[in-house]
């Protein structure tokens, strides 16, 4: 079994690395494989709802100067998700969002039904939004999102503060156990016949009613 956690910071070994870093390392104790890719800091696009990547039916965006397409296929190949970020006037790296708006609508299928979760650092406030930000993508995807002993978030600003937050690492720390612990009792259940939801075709209906619409 296999976990990737997504670096959404534009600095690499920064506090949200060491965060994640200390997740990846719970789960390695338990046996469980853990890759940290980092998005770097280059410019990474938006989506601009082209639908290109609809239309091929490819799981791929269209855009493939940026690491999108390569995330999008390390997550397919995971068995669980974990995401991180800084956080941003009480968001997720604006980097970051661009990115996810694109792997989930390119390839959000193939997520589907992973355990993920989001996690967010702060300097000092606004990193259970950002973090509830992060975990949004997953709970529109079917995607089970693994709890810890807090909300997964940790303070820290210049790089190596986030030391000083003890329970923050232990939140971390939780997650990755939590979070080896779904992916083995989700391995389990296959073992024994249990297969995910299959899922329903979904109406896409709006709040604006076509017929009172002028014409």
């Amino acid at each position: 079994m296999k976990v990737l956690l997504i670096n959404g910071s534009p600095r690499m070994a920064g506090n949200t690395a060491r965060a994640l870093q200390e997740a990846a390392a719970a789960l390695q104790a338990e046996g469980v494989e853990a890759e940290v890719a980092w998005i770097g800091n280059k410019e990474i696009r938006g989506c601009i709802a082209c639908g290109i990547c609809g239309k091929k039916g490819d799981r791929r965006c269209v855009f493939d100067a940026d690491p999108c397409n390569e995330l999008i296929q390390k997550a397919a190949e995971a068995d669980g998700l974990i995401v991180g970020s800084p956080v941003y006037y009480a968001g997720a790296a604006g980097s970051l969002i661009a990115l996810l708006d694109r792997m989930f609508y390119a390839g959000g299928s193939l997520l589907r039904f992973k355990p993920a979760a989001g996690v967010a650092v702060a300097r000092r406030a606004g990193a259970i939004e950002a973090a509830d930000q992060i975990n949004k993508y997953f709970q529109i995807n079917s995607m089970p999102v693994v709890g810890a002993s807090y909300w997964g978030i940790a303070f820290g600003r210049t790089p190596g503060e986030v030391e000083g937050d003890g329970e923050g690492l232990h939140t971390m720390r939780t997650l990755g156990r939590n979070m080896a612990w779904l992916l083995k009792c989700l391995e389990a259940g296959r073992k024994t016949g249990i297969e995910v939801p299959e899922m329903e075709s979904k109406p896409f209906t709006n709040f604006v009613r076509e017929d009172l619409l002028e014409a």
